[in-house]
C-alpha cells in the first residue's frame, strides 16, 4: 500500500514510517522540518521518499499528492504543544486545523481511500469521569485540545460529504525515542537529558498531576493497525495507569543515579491534573493493547538520550 505520512520525520511520525516500511508498505514522508516540530533529518527512515513541505501551503502539497498519489494518508503533522497554543492560538489553527483541510481536499482530489488522523487526549479538558473512553464528554481546556476536537468533526463531515474514510486515535501523553529535549512538551524527554546533562529540573505545580504516558512504538503500532482496521471510528491509546511528574523525576534518579536541583513553578495554562484512559475499545476493535511499560520505556528513553 501508498502510505503518505505527514509529519514524517518528527517524534511519532518516524516511528510510524519505520513499522509501515517493516511491515512491507511504500512509504513518502512530507515534513517541514519546522524547529518547534520536532521534524529532523535525522529521523527519516531512508526506504521512504521524503518531500520537504508545509501541510499549510496549498500549492506544494498539491504537488505531493499528484507525484506520490497515495492510497492511505497518515497524518500526524501538528502544532502540539498545549502552550504554544495558549500563546500562538492563531499559529495553532492555522496548522491543525487549515493544514487538515489542505489534507482532506488533496485526498479527495485523487482518490485517497482512508486517513489515519492523530487526535489528542487533550480534546477532553479535565474529564468529567475516569478512566477516560470514547463517551467521556470533550470540554478542552487550551486552543491545541479544540483543535484537535474540531478536526475530529472535519473527519466525519468528510466521510459523510465525500465518502473519505477516517480512524482518529486520541493519544494519551506519548513518550519514548526521538522526542525533542528542547521543546514545551514532552516531560520525560525534557528530564532525561538534563538528569544525563546533570543540570536542575523545573517542576511546575506541585508535580502531583498524572498523566497517561504511553510509548511512542505502541502509538505507532496502533497507527498500523489503524490501516486496516477501525473505519470511521475514533479510539483512545493510553496504558490506563496514570503516572505523577514527582514519580517520573524519581525514576529517571534511579535509572540515572543523579538526583537534580529542583525548582518549582506555578500550573501552566491548560494543563490537566488527572487523566487516564481505558482503550478497551481499541482491543477490542484495532487488535491493540500497550506491551511496553512505563519502567522499560522511560529506560529506552534514557538510553536514546546517552548516545
Amino acid at each position: 500500500m501508498k502510505i503518505l505520512v505527514t509529519g514524517g520525520a518528527g517524534f511519532i511520525g518516524s516511528h510510524i514510517v519505520d513499522q509501515c516500511i517493516a511491515a512491507g508498505h511504500e512509504v513518502a514522508i512530507v515534513d517541514n522540518l519546522w524547529d518547534e516540530g520536532g521534524g529532523k533529518l535525522t529521523n527519516l527512515n531512508e526506504q521512504a521518499r521524503f518531500y520537504r513541505a508545509d501541510i499549510t501551503d496549498e500549492a506544494t502539497l498539491k504537488h505531493v499528492f499528484d507525484d506520490f498519489k497515495p492510497e492511505l494518508v497518515s497524518h500526524q503533522a501538528a502544532q502540539h504543544s498545549v502552550s504554544v497554543s495558549t500563546k500562538k492560538p492563531k499559529l495553532d489553527a492555522q496548522v491543525n486545523v487549515l493544514g487538515l483541510l489542505n489534507i482532506l481536499e488533496n485526498c479527495t482530489r485523487v482518490g485517497v481511500r482512508k486517513i489515519v488522523f492523530a487526535s489528542s487526549g487533550a480534546t477532553y479538558g479535565t474529564p468529567a469521569r475516569l478512566p477516560i473512553d470514547e463517551e467521556v464528554i470533550q470540554r478542552p481546556e487550551s486552543p491545541y485540545g479544540i483543535t484537535k476536537m474540531v478536526t475530529e468533526h472535519y473527519l466525519r463531515y468528510w466521510h459523510d460529504a465525500n465518502g473519505l474514510a477516517y480512524t482518529a486515535l486520541r493519544y494519551g501523553n506519548v513518550y519514548g525515542p526521538r522526542q525533542d529535549p528542547n521543546g514545551e512538551a514532552g516531560v520525560i524527554a525534557i528530564f532525561a537529558k538534563r538528569f544525563l546533562a546533570h543540570e536542575p529540573i523545573r517542576i511546575d505545580w506541585d508535580g502531583e498531576q498524572r498523566k497517561d504516558y504511553v510509548f511512542v512504538k505502541d502509538v505507532a503500532h496502533a497507527n498500523l493497525l489503524a490501516l486496516d482496521h477501525g473505519d470511521n471510528d475514533i479510539f483512545c491509546i493510553g496504558t490506563g495507569r496514570p503516572v505523577s511528574v514527582n514519580e517520573i523525576y524519581h525514576e529517571l534518579a534511579t535509572i540515572t543515579g543523579y538526583h537534580p536541583e529542583i525548582t518549582h513553578a506555578p500550573k501552566r495554562p491548560g494543563d490537566i491534573y488527572l487523566a487516564y484512559f481505558n482503550s478497551i475499545k481499541a482491543e477490542n476493535h484495532l487488535g491493540w493493547k500497550p506491551s511496553i511499560s512505563f519502567e522499560d520505556g522511560v529506560r529506552a528513553t534514557v538510553d536514546f538520550f546517552r548516545v
